[in-house]
């Protein structure tokens, strides 16, 4: 006898788990062509909610690990992503090649990010000199929660965004592309079984213009990355309502972007604040 196949359901990824939207919605994913592909969570205003309560509890524990354990588990979400490699290529809308292509830059840059998170500190942090009888030392700390709207590219932009915040000891809620959310979610199981504690990376799909002021706005939030934002005045309006407790702003990146070039370490150093002490000599 045929069989029917089991249709994978595409839900939110919040505190570990994968809910339903509260709100019951979905929408319906299409293919370039067109072609229906699946129906992926709405996530609404009460799902953001729930993930900047997850993003907060983790942060604690996953800012105060060591950053050599951070880069273990990155590492380790690398592993598991190369071992998901053709599933995700089906899920890119590109052609075989290039989605192949595309889920190996995605794991490149994770294990590139992996290498630098006990080095960063060492390279950001540095011995001043004062005129005194002390030591004055500076080291860069996490910033808190950062909400993030991912580009349009649905696993190397997303990567891209979500590895530098979290190597660094941030938490994260992610807005996913939203024609193209499939990829995230099926990166986020990867997630789940990484070792990445439940929290540190939160998933929602849905409309940008529905979460990202919300999450703008949310006093929970410390900082805010615009980068998948299209939309000068949704931009804008995220902008103003970030000013409210004056989160750490990272503006809109024109497209088309270019992922595969080098990242650099600005995404890293973007989400960091700087703490200086002050140590008296002889004591």
């Amino acid at each position: 006898m045929s069989r029917l196949a089991v249709r994978k359901t595409y839900k939110l990824f919040i505190g570990g788990a994968f809910p339903r939207s509260e709100s019951g919605r979905s929408y319906a994913v299409t293919s370039p062509d067109g072609d229906f592909l699946a129906n992926a969570a709405r996530a609404s205003r009460k799902d953001a909610r729930d993930a900047v309560v997850a993003a907060r509890k983790a942060f604690p524990g996953w800012s105060g690990a060591t950053a050599y354990n951070r880069g273990q588990i990155l590492y380790r979400v690398a592993e598991m992503l190369e071992g998901r490699r053709a599933q995700l290529a089906g899920e890119l809308g590109l052609g075989r090649a290039e989605a192949l292509a595309s889920v190996d830059a995605a794991v490149d840059r994770l294990v590139w990010y992996a290498g630098w998170s006990d080095k960063i500190a060492a390279v950001h942090g540095t011995a001043n000199p004062v005129a005194g009888p002390y030591f004055n030392l500076s080291s860069p700390e996490p910033t808190g929660v950062v909400a993030l709207v991912a580009p349009a590219d649905p696993l190397l932009g997303l990567v891209s965004v979500v590895a530098p915040v979290i190597v660094t000891g941030n938490t994260c809620v992610v807005v996913a592309s939203e024609p193209s959310p499939l990829a995230a979610i099926t990166f986020a199981e990867v997630l789940a079984t990484s070792d990445l504690p439940g929290g540190v990376v939160n998933v929602l799909t849905g409309r940008q213009a529905e979460l990202a002021p919300w999450l703008a706005a949310h006093m929970d939030v410390n900082a805010l990355d615009l980068t998948g934002v299209t939309d000068a005045d949704l931009a804008l309006r995220c902008e103003q309502e970030a000013a409210g407790n004056l989160k750490r702003v990272l503006r809109p990146v024109p497209e088309p972007a270019d992922w595969t070039a080098d990242p650099g370490l600005t995404r890293m150093t973007r989400f960091l604040e700087t703490k200086t002490v002050w140590h008296p000599l002889g004591v």
